[in-house]
Order: C-alpha cells, then sequence, then structure tokens
C-alpha cells in the first residue's frame, strides 16, 4: 500500500523503515530541507536494525514538500510529538484526499486537532483520523538514517473520529499493522488508552534528583523502582476510571500488564519492560525541563486527563499533582497552559455532547 510517514524523529524513522521493508510504498516527509537533502544523497535509504539482523531499505521518496508526500498515499502516519500536532496538522490540511486515514501513535486526542485544521482550512474531503495507545514499536535512532526497532507492537487499541468511520479507517491500519489493531471506539477513547501520561509522569519527577545529577540516566533501569510502581499504577486507577465513566468498556490495557511476564498480553506484549532496559537504548542524558516526558507526556497528557475526567465528575489527586510539580519544574502553570477541552474548543460541550460529536464528527 501507499503510506506516507511524517516526521524525522525515532518514530518516524522506525515507521518509515518497517513499512518499507514489509513491501509498501513509503514517502518520508521532513520539514527540514537540508536534511531531506543528505537522506537523498546516501540514496533515501535506512537501516533497520532487530532481532533478525540488519535490514538496508530504500523509500519511494524523502521530501520537504507535504503536497507532494501525501498525494495518492491510502494511509499518513503522523508519530511527531504531540506539541508539534498543530503546525503539522495546519500544512497537511489543504492536501488532504478523500479515502485518506491520518493515523496518530499515540496522539494525545491529536486526531481533534487535525480534524480541526481540516475544517478550518474548509477541507470537505471524506478522510478520517484514528490515535492509538502507544508508538508501535519501541526503538532509537543509532545515526542519521539508522534506526533500532527493539519491540514491535503486538497489540494497538485504535479510536477513529468520526466514529462512524471507523469502519474504513481500521481496515486501511490494519492493512499497515496485520493482525495488531484492535477497536476501541471513538478518538477519545483512544486518547485515554495513551500510556505515556501515565507512565512518564512519575519517572520523570519522581527520578528528578538522579537526572539532575548523573550525566545520563536510564529513567526506565534504575528509574523505576517499587514506590514508583506502585504510584504509577495509583495514577493508571483514575485513568480507568475516567473510562469508565465515560463508558468505555474493558479491556483497558493497564500498565500493570506492561511490567508482567505473564498474563494479559499489553500493547508490547509480555515482558516488553525488560527488553526495554536490557537495549541499553535509554540510556542517555535528559534535560529535566526540556524532555519529551515532560513537555508532552505531563503538561499535555495529564492536563487533558484532568480536563476530561472534571467533565467526567472523577477525581485526578495524582493527576493534578504531578501537573501542579512539573509546572513548578519548568516554571509554568502546566494546569491552564496544556492541553484541555477549552484548549481543543471543545470547552462548552456537556458529555452527551462530545459524545456525539465524536460519533458524527463536525
Amino acid at each position: 500500500m501507499k503510506i506516507a510517514v511524517l516526521g524525522g524523529g525515532n518514530g518516524s524513522f522506525a515507521a518509515a523503515g518497517d513499512f518499507a521493508l514489509a513491501g509498501n510504498e513509503v514517502r518520508l516527509w521532513r520539514r527540514d530541507a537540508d536534511q531531506v537533502a543528505a537522506h537523498r544523497a546516501v540514496g533515501s535509504r535506512i537501516l533497520v536494525k532487530d532481532h533478525n539482523g540488519r535490514h538496508d531499505v530504500e523509500l519511494a521518496l524523502v521530501t520537504a514538500d507535504i503536497a507532494e508526500a501525501v498525494n495518492g498515499v491510502e494511509l499518513i502516519l503522523c508519530p511527531a510529538p504531540a506539541f508539534a500536532q498543530p503546525d503539522i496538522a495546519r500544512q497537511l490540511a489543504p492536501h488532504l484526499q478523500d479515502g485518506q486515514v491520518i493515523f496518530l501513535p499515540p496522539a494525545t486526542f491529536g486526531s481533534m486537532i487535525f480534524a480541526q485544521a481540516a475544517r478550518d482550512a474548509g477541507i470537505h474531503a471524506e478522510v478520517s483520523f484514528a490515535e492509538t495507545g502507544t508508538l508501535p514499536w519501541l526503538t532509537r535512532k543509532h545515526g542519521p538514517f539508522e534506526v533500532a526497532i527493539t519491540i514491535r507492537a503486538k497489540r494497538l487499541p485504535v479510536g477513529v473520529f468520526p466514529l462512524d468511520q471507523a469502519a474504513h479507517a481500521l481496515e486501511v491500519i490494519g492493512r499497515a499493522f496485520p493482525g495488531v489493531i484492535e477497536p476501541c471506539g471513538d478518538a477519545l477513547s483512544g486518547a485515554l488508552m495513551n500510556a505515556g501520561p501515565i507512565i512518564h509522569p512519575p519517572l520523570i519527577v519522581m527520578n528528578a534528583g538522579p537526572i539532575e545529577h548523573f550525566e545520563r540516566w536510564d529513567i526506565h533501569k534504575e528509574g523505576t523502582q517499587a514506590a514508583i510502581r506502585r504510584v504509577t499504577d495509583a495514577l493508571d486507577a483514575e485513568r480507568i476510571a475516567v473510562r469508565e465513566v465515560l463508558g468505555y468498556g474493558a479491556p483497558h490495557f493497564p500498565l500493570a500488564h506492561h511490567y508482567a511476564m505473564e498474563g494479559e498480553i499489553w500493547m508490547y506484549g509480555r515482558g516488553s519492560h525488560d527488553r526495554l532496559t536490557d537495549s541499553g537504548d535509554w540510556r542517555e542524558r535528559i534535560v529535566l525541563t526540556e524532555h519529551r516526558y515532560m513537555r508532552e507526556d505531563l503538561r499535555l497528557g495529564l492536563s487533558l486527563l484532568v480536563s476530561v475526567a472534571a467533565l467526567a465528575s472523577v477525581a485526578t489527586p495524582l493527576a493534578k499533582a504531578f501537573l501542579a510539580i512539573g509546572g513548578a519544574i519548568c516554571g509554568e502553570d502546566f494546569a491552564r497552559e496544556g492541553r484541555t477541552l477549552e484548549t481543543l474548543r471543545l470547552g462548552n460541550l456537556n458529555k452527551a455532547e462530545l459524545q456525539t460529536l465524536l460519533r458524527n464528527g463536525f
């Protein structure tokens, strides 16, 4: 199938390389023209490293022209950070075509940002937007055109906006991820499957001391101790409570399954945490106030959870506490400046009106 991948980070390179490895026609869009030129100079190739070895794959196109990247493709995949979504959505919107599916893995309710950008641009093409609970690859770039994939997702719960287009969207996404996609309802359900805002805020905040002290720190190994795990489970219980009050059924993909060696299979399968730490790819220099776990998962992800919880009348004391502490670390008001129903222009809707919108679209 024809797939466009937007972005130049870890997830985008894993996506482009893995899709090409599977025999798809892959176009990679990056905003930096110099990086595009450098990539073309080496033949638009990506070296993919996984447990089966090294695979040198060629992309159909590497371009800084987003219209060229998405013209005629079936699937547009954008694994860029949530804070990059508004700008990418505005650039993409004028070029959308009937039948295309925009997949954001994960998104922090970014599907709404992309849909609103299309509406604001006056685009009437029949397109659908979807998001899932995690990046489909545990991955790190090992060079400018080289990416290591530690784990590929085993189960991806996917929510679609508008929900009445779910059948088409899930069929298209399912061909790109055969045997992996699991419908979970509307786009807000997909957003409330996002693991990042649950697993990462305790790690980035409760490890603030060693992060600032040590030159390099593996936040998922030394940083994941029993006390932090207990807090993570309690924070996850707040997320699940919000899902239940909004009427979203199980499975809720609790993070406890991410750490388990047996039992229910989580998004990355069993034992994924151990394989992540064994890779060594997450032993890195972390700038506390700039890291994606702080700027995306805590600032945007938890502010969204708290906002939706207020609509559902669910108490989220831990989420609010991490928002306050993270904001204090960064000298900002995360609760006010993050991603909320108000900043998404949905603050005037009650629960029933929001659910109608999620089902039928604008």
